[in-house]
Parts: C-alpha cells; sequence; structure tokens
C-alpha cells in the first residue's frame, strides 16, 4: 500500500486523473449536500477545552508510534542504533511532508531526516526503507480490531459488511506474508533488481523485527497504544462539537477517515475526508452539516498536531519545506560498495540519495 501510494505520487498523470474524478464527486457532495450557514453555526459552539484535550491525546498517539519505529529499526540496523530523540525528529518530519504534499512523501521524508545525520553505514537506507513497511505493517493489527470493533458494535450499512470482512481478510493475510517474508538485514542484493523487486528486498530487511518475538510484541504494543489514543482523540472531538456519540461512533469515524486518506490526491484530501465522515454519522442522527463540521475540526486537530510539530522539527534538522520536495523514490536505494562497483549510476541519482542541509 506504501509503494503504490508513493507510485501515484510520482505519476502526475495517473495521480492527476483520479485526483479530478474524486475531487468531482466530492464537489458535488458539498455543494449540493450540507447547509453551510449551518455548518458556519456549528463552530461558533465549539469547546475548546475538548479540542485541548483532543490535541494532547493525538500528540501522545504520535509519541507511541515513534516509538514502535525505534524498536522496528533496532532489530533492523547494526548496534548502536539511531537514538529515539532522532528517530522521533524524523517522525514529525514526515508527518509533516504527508500532511501538506500528496504521494506519502513522508514515508521516504523520515528515512532521509535519519540517515543524514547517521553514521555512513553500508545498505541504512534500504533498510530503513524496508523498516517503514515494517511499522505499517504492524498497523495491520489495530486496523482489523477496530474493524471487528466496527462490525460488531457500530451502526453501519449491510453492503458495507462484506467489504469491512475481506478488509480483515485481506490484513490477515498480508501479515502472515509479511512474517514468512522477513529476512535478517543484509542478505538481499539490490543491484539489478527492479524497482518493485528493490521494495520487496528492502522491506523484508525491515520487517527483520517480526522474526523476533520480543521486539515485535513491543512494537505492536505501542502502535495499538497509538492507534487506541487516536480513536479517543476523536471521541474528544466529538465532544466538542457538541456530538454526543458511544466509542463505536468515534471507532467508525476513525475507521473511514483513515480509508479516506490511503491514497492521497491532494494535501490531506480536504473534502473528500469531510464527506467521508459525515456520511456514517449521519446513520447516528447526527445533521449531515455538522459532521461536515466536525469533520473540517478533526482533520484540523490532527493536522495542526503533526503540521505544528514536524514544523518544529523541520527547522531543528535545519531542513527547508522545499527539501521536501526532493526525496528519492524507493528505487534509489543505496546499494552496498560491492554492488555499486560496476553499476551505471548517474550523479542524477547520487544527488537525489542526498537530501539537502
Amino acid at each position: 500500500m506504501i509503494e503504490l501510494a508513493l507510485a501515484l505520487g510520482r505519476n502526475r498523470w495517473v495521480r492527476l486523473g483520479l485526483a479530478l474524478g474524486v475531487f468531482a464527486g466530492v464537489v458535488v457532495a458539498l455543494w449540493f449536500g450540507p447547509d453551510w450557514n449551518t455548518v458556519g453555526d456549528a463552530f461558533q459552539g465549539v469547546r475548546w477545552a475538548w479540542v485541548a484535550v483532543a490535541i494532547a491525546i493525538n500528540l501522545a498517539s504520535i509519541v507511541a508510534r515513534s516509538i514502535a519505529w525505534k524498536l522496528v529499526i533496532d532489530q533492523a540496523l547494526p548496534r548502536p542504533g539511531p537514538r529515539y530523540q532522532l528517530v522521533f525528529s524524523a517522525f514529525c518530519v514526515g508527518l509533516l511532508a504527508n500532511a501538506v504534499l500528496p504521494g506519502r512523501i513522508g514515508e521516504l521524508a523520515r528515512v532521509a531526516v535519519l540517515t543524514r545525520r547517521m553514521e555512513r553505514r553500508r545498505r541504512s537506507w534500504a533498510t530503513l526503507v524496508g523498516t517503514v513497511v515494517a511499522h505499517r505493517m504492524f498497523d495491520l493489527i489495530p486496523i482489523v480490531l477496530l474493524v471487528l470493533y466496527v462490525l460488531v458494535t457500530a451502526k453501519i450499512p449491510a453492503w458495507a459488511y462484506s467489504s469491512l470482512v475481506a478488509v480483515v481478510s485481506i490484513g490477515a493475510a498480508l501479515f502472515i506474508f509479511a512474517f514468512l517474508s522477513a529476512r535478517s538485514a543484509g542478505h538481499e542484493r539490490l543491484h539489478g533488481l527492479g524497482t518493485f523487486r528493490r521494495v520487496i528486498a528492502m522491506a523484508r530487511e525491515g520487517l527483520a523485527v517480526m522474526h523476533r518475538p520480543a521486539p515485535a510484541a513491543g512494537a505492536i504494543f505501542f502502535q495499538l497504544l497509538g492507534w487506541l489514543a487516536q480513536l479517543f482523540a476523536v471521541y474528544t472531538a466529538m465532544r466538542a462539537f457538541d456530538i454526543h456519540e458511544a466509542v463505536p461512533a468515534a471507532a467508525l469515524v476513525l475507521l473511514v477517515m483513515n480509508v479516506a486518506t490511503i491514497i492521497p490526491l491532494w494535501p490531506g484530501n480536504v473534502g473528500a475526508v469531510q464527506v467521508a465522515i459525515a456520511v456514517p454519522l449521519v446513520s447516528y442522527g447526527v445533521a449531515y452539516a455538522d459532521g461536515i463540521a466536525f469533520g473540517f475540526g478533526l482533520q484540523a486537530i490532527e493536522a495542526s498536531v503533526g503540521i505544528g510539530i514536524g514544523l518544529v522539527f523541520l527547522a531543528h534538522e535545519g531542513l527547508s519545506f522545499a527539501s521536501l520536495r526532493l526525496m528519492p523514490s524507493a528505487a534509489d536505494a543505496e546499494l552496498t560498495e560491492e554492488e555499486r562497483e560496476g553499476s551505471p549510476a548517474t550523479e542524477t541519482t547520487r544527488a537525489r540519495a542526498r537530501v539537502p542541509g
């Protein structure tokens, strides 16, 4: 899924065509759907104390998920691994890039920020890209649990059941495949491989943690903790917008929000996220206009954390915002010295492998 999002981000025409189609549907849903006076009125009664709580819980989610990534990295790279402060900084810069740029650039941005501050190691770029894939694989467990919880407790249309069951099945299959595919770092040769096979090779190295029960359990625990924090951030944000529904409704909102942002067609998929949130809330008696307003508020709360803390660490790393657009692709992963020898790498590829500082 990560490489699909990255590929769409790189392929301008595919992304443009898909974005135009989705954007047209969103415009229709927003133009002819809510009463915009009602949407504006919904912001008049926002309870800012609940907003502050939601922001704090979102920050806790970021901390938990960055710890999970650190555990994955420690199993993929030779010791000593990067310090947690550096991992957290890179993770936050990645959040910023994902929030403001299309194409999941943040997944590569956090790797680039990390590698530029580490001592030069063979294959470090390739392995770290693999750890991002592994980190996302650990998302499958909380996603499957979230889907199961929504299926049992939330009010969803009958037609959606089969789709959600399919998501659970696919997620379980991907996790099993990831476990069976895991390899120790340095066991795969990258030179001469095509883009797809190179990404698979990198992922297998980053998935090394899955063959180490204690660190894997730790990474899964912190990912679960991060998702649980996100769930209660949504729940408290609902209170801020005077939506007094139980946790199952918040779980449904969290699920559809993540589905709406799997493939970022434009920054934040603003508009599409709001429609995706508002439609299922109608079954809970929440007016469509109020759901749209809540969708904007919820996305603003999450973005304020990701963008705010991302800008802080972007400055801390001495990077410019423009440098986020120059992230190399997964196909440019660093080769070992032995593999690079005789390789027709160009100066362009070498330049792309370095992040401007």
